[in-house]
């Protein structure tokens, strides 16, 4: 089944002032969604990061699929990296590791690999679960991904969940998205305060929710010791702790002192990252992300990776909408090895591209849609209402650490601060 056209469309959505180790989260999300559009009127959806870095690559690509099969993934893949031969995006933002040609390739074959099962999908009239070889669970579990926040942004908008520095405040926040979502696993995004005070939040959300599988994520903020100092103090609290320091030296120093395991989706976010970090025994456990590790398969391939090397699989996110969200519960439901719940934005957006109905949470888990492909169907309206706020909102590419700079004019990123 040939491709007749490509159509990528940016789209923005509002975000709330979420604060990370690089700065907050500025008044918009940036997402781009791609159409596959075949023979016989099959289309195909994709979606995946919406920096202007990144499109400039898509847009490279796109006219180079046009007649290609979408059955074909290896061709898909051979186009893409010969089109951008050394072409290097690199994110402003810095939190998901460092970019590479190898990245870069897989970061963008990624969109068109889940548009092109989508399509697959969709012509043979079968769910995306069952081309990835069958479905090892009917629901996938998320976390309630909690962040410390503003109570607006630089322009005083607010928003419904208030401003959030606390161990009380964030014991509120976590108790909306369980009361809402039903969420059995909590998350923290920490990096933000002083890391006491991240432990106290940590252990209030302990006492809060006993039984909950608890982890936070100071994105390399912690220097070697304060993470070990941290990880003996958090000692039976935390399911795992996601990549408190930079490196995977680092990381494996505090690894052989850490009682429970070290995750990541900094220092390991390509393939040929697998080896130095096993052999250092730097992580528990991998968070693997379709968008960066080369699409649905990749990740399959990750998986049994690390099933063979000992090391669990956990799933990264950010700002997503729904055609993400449908692409994560299918290649997790397909995943066996994937077991711990994964991360995800959800809660945090108002709006989507997709029709409502697909994707619904219950007891925190999704179940996996029955549709044909991805299970959902793009909105026109919603898609055009999301594409005038990429083009009013003026942002071009995501960039925490400028934005921070509103609140707080010295700001530097928290890299290895503390």
């Amino acid at each position: 089944m040939k491709i007749v056209e490509v159509v990528l469309t940016p789209v923005a959505f509002r975000d709330p002032p979420l604060l990370n180790a690089m700065g907050v989260h500025e008044p918009y999300a940036l997402r781009s969604v791609v159409e596959l559009r075949c023979e016989d009127g099959v289309v195909g959806l994709g979606e995946s990061y919406g920096d202007l870095a990144f499109l400039d690559q898509i847009r490279k690509v796109a006219p180079e699929l046009t007649g290609r099969d979408v059955f074909d993934l290896p061709g898909l893949r051979r186009t893409v990296a010969r089109t951008l031969g050394g072409a290097v995006f690199a994110d402003e933002h810095g939190l998901t590791g460092g970019f590479s040609v190898s990245k870069t390739v897989a970061s963008v074959y990624a969109l068109f690999e889940v548009a092109a099962l989508d399509a697959q999908g969709r012509r043979l009239g079968r769910p995306v679960v069952d081309l990835l070889g069958g479905r090892v669970r009917e629901e996938v579990d998320f976390s309630a991904y909690l962040f410390y926040k503003y109570g607006a942004h630089a322009d005083g908008t607010q928003d419904h969940w208030g401003e959030v520095l606390t161990p009380e405040a964030l014991v509120r926040q976590a108790r909306q998205m369980i009361d809402r979502y039903g969420f059995t696993s909590i998350k923290l995004k920490g990096g933000v305060l002083d890391p006491d005070q991240e432990r106290d939040g940590v252990l209030a959300l302990a006492d809060a929710f006993p039984g909950h599988p608890l982890r936070i994520d100071p994105n390399a903020a912690w220097t070697v010791p304060t993470s070990i100092r941290v990880a003996r103090e958090l000692d039976g609290v935390l399911e795992y702790l996601e990549d408190p320091t930079p490196g995977i030296d680092g990381m494996a120093q505090v690894a052989a002192r850490a009682s429970m395991p070290l995750a990541t989706n900094m220092c390991v976010v390509r393939f040929e990252d697998l080896a130095p970090a096993f052999r250092a025994g730097a992580v528990g456990v991998v968070l693997s992300d379709h968008h960066f590790w080369g699409g649905l398969r990749d990740t399959q391939a990750l998986s049994k990776t690390c099933e063979a090397f000992g090391v669990g699989l956990s799933m990264h996110s950010n700002s997503h909408l729904g055609i993400s969200l449908a692409a994560m519960v299918h290649v997790a439901a397909a995943t066996e090895h994937l077991t711990y719940a994964c991360d995800t934005h959800w809660p945090w957006r108002e709006v989507d591209v997709v029709a409502p109905g697909a994707l619904e949470f219950e007891g925190g888990a999704v179940a996996v849609p029955d549709g044909p492909g991805l299970g959902v169907e793009l909105d026109p309206d919603a898609l055009a209402r999301a594409h005038e706020d990429y083009l009013r909102c003026g942002q071009t590419k995501r960039d925490d650490v400028t934005y921070m700079r509103n609140f707080v004019p010295s700001f530097q990123p928290h890299t290895a601060r503390w």
